[in-house]
């Protein structure tokens, strides 16, 4: 990232010093620390639309991503190309974790917005066979972070559900969101700090999994509340 952009980390683990420490870089960034918390809390709290309206793009990115294969500014020209919303870069399966078909990289293209040659694919008219970017590395315009912002529940740590939700943000998801090939990331799945964040008492991990469902079972109802309450308004202004 070149100074064209500015860069705001958030701590979870109360660890900021140690960053000023391994990157020069870290020392002329905003820093913003709260523990147990994650990207979203974060994000909900300190990226209001309102705030981030002088930016054109919103990178909301985990920090256990390599980038040494990444330019920001080459991978803005490619989303500004080919009209994409809300994008993300793929990532390299050959060299770190993937968790959906649709945001590995591929090789024979500058970007991709379905995958619909999966078997796996039921619909590939649905996420996560199109108009789908994983909350991992997710790029947003700034009229699409005005939505998602939005759809972010202020009770919630984890944002697990919403990524099968933010296509509802874009006027033609099919189109409008995207995997970036020719600008792409390596997952690592590691913190970057050596030893980074708080050891966990026996049986945290599991708490947390079993917290991430619930969050995205507690999301998936409420989205739903939603288009029914949608759907009936609709009705009755018809009739």
């Amino acid at each position: 990232f070149s100074d064209n952009f500015d860069i705001v980390l958030f701590h979870y683990d109360g660890r900021t010093t140690e960053w000023d420490e391994v990157f020069e870089w870290s020392k002329e960034v905003a820093h913003v620390s709260a523990r147990k918390q994650t990207k979203w809390w974060f994000a909900k709290r300190f990226l209001h639309p309102s705030i981030v309206a002088p930016y054109d793009y919103i990178f909301l990115w985990d920090e256990d991503l390599g980038v040494e294969n990444f330019t920001a500014e080459a991978y803005l020209d490619i989303v500004r190309k080919h009209g994409l919303e809300i994008s993300q870069p793929g990532l390299d399966a050959t060299n770190g974790t993937t968790n959906y078909d649709i945001t590995i990289k591929r090789n024979d293209s500058e970007i991709h917005k379905t995958d619909a040659a999966r078997e796996s694919c039921r619909d590939v008219h649905k996420p996560p066979c199109s108009g789908f970017v994983e909350v991992m590395a997710p790029v947003f315009s700034r009229d699409a972070w005005r939505c998602v912002w939005h759809m972010i529940q202020n009770d919630f740590v984890h944002a697990w559900g919403l990524d099968s939700n933010i296509w509802r943000c874009v006027h033609d998801p099919e189109e409008q969101i995207g995997i970036v090939d020719a600008q792409y990331l390596v997952h690592h799945a590691v913190p970057t700090l050596q030893g980074q964040g708080e050891k966990e008492k026996e049986g945290g991990r599991s708490e947390v999994r079993a917290r991430q469902f619930e969050e995205m079972r507690a999301f998936r109802s409420r989205v739903s509340d939603a288009d029914d309450e949608l759907a009936n308004r609709t009705s009755s202004i018809q009739n």
